[in-house]
């Protein structure tokens, strides 16, 4: 079993080298790293082709940036694994969490895992920040949407870690550029009737002030990909 792990990135370069050797480090995994460098302007493709010998199997650089759905399209193209899982090139998201993640998909239980920041069990930060808990009470409310919509039963629908059977999720075709990829690929996953089974994870948040990217503008985007997608 070959697992891709795909890393949209732009402007990491605080955390790209730290997060690299974090995947490293899990063992028992046979492990592809597809780094996608999405127009980052900071010093994150010089640490990438310098600094990350070793550490990861294909950098893709973008020369302008273009969004993580853009980026992750490009990456499970390029994926040869037999199980395809996206993580954020920051810190919120450990990779300790891949053998809870990989597990229902390797004992055949589904073929589509999420992992859940609501669900219990899991190591959890999260800031006292307005714009911090502006953006989880949104969270809720989009993914009540979500399962409203497309008849999913999730507790956290916008979540990095998505994981997908290779033959599922290459046989999708995805069209949204920047967060978007979130509602859109549950909606299509859904009409093709497969359930997503959520565990839970751990969950490092961080504010923009830390260099969250998201911004407010993305949640009106999300109802309209939710609408549009499952409609």
């Amino acid at each position: 079993m070959l697992l891709s792990i795909i890393i949209p990135v732009f402007n990491e370069e605080k955390y790209i080298k730290t997060i690299l050797e974090k995947i490293k480090k899990i063992e028992n995994i046979n492990k592809e790293i597809i780094v996608i460098n999405d127009g980052s302007d900071d010093s994150t493709l010089s640490i990438l082709q310098n600094d990350c010998s070793g550490l990861v199997d294909e950098i893709i650089n973008n020369k302008t940036n273009k969004g993580k759905g853009h980026a992750c399209r490009i990456g499970i193209k390029k994926a040869k694994g037999d199980i395809i899982l996206i993580q954020d090139a920051d810190l919120e998201y450990n990779p300790e969490n891949y053998y809870d993640l990989i597990e229902p998909i390797l004992k055949k239980k589904t073929k589509v895992v999420y992992g859940s920041r609501v669900l219990g069990e899991g190591q959890r930060t999260r800031p006292s920040t307005i714009d911090f808990k502006i953006r989880y009470l949104a969270n809720i409310f989009l993914t009540n949407l979500s399962n409203f919509m497309n008849k999913q039963n999730l507790t956290d629908a916008h979540t990095c870690y998505k994981v997908f059977s290779a033959e599922v999720v290459k046989n999708i075709e995805l069209v949204e550029n920047g967060f978007c990829f979130c509602p859109e690929i549950t909606a299509k996953i859904s009409k093709k009737n497969e359930t997503i089974l959520e565990v839970p994870i751990d969950y490092f948040g961080r504010t923009h002030k830390d260099g969250k990217k998201i911004k407010f503008s993305d949640g009106f985007r999300a109802i309209r990909s939710i609408l549009k997608y499952n409609i």
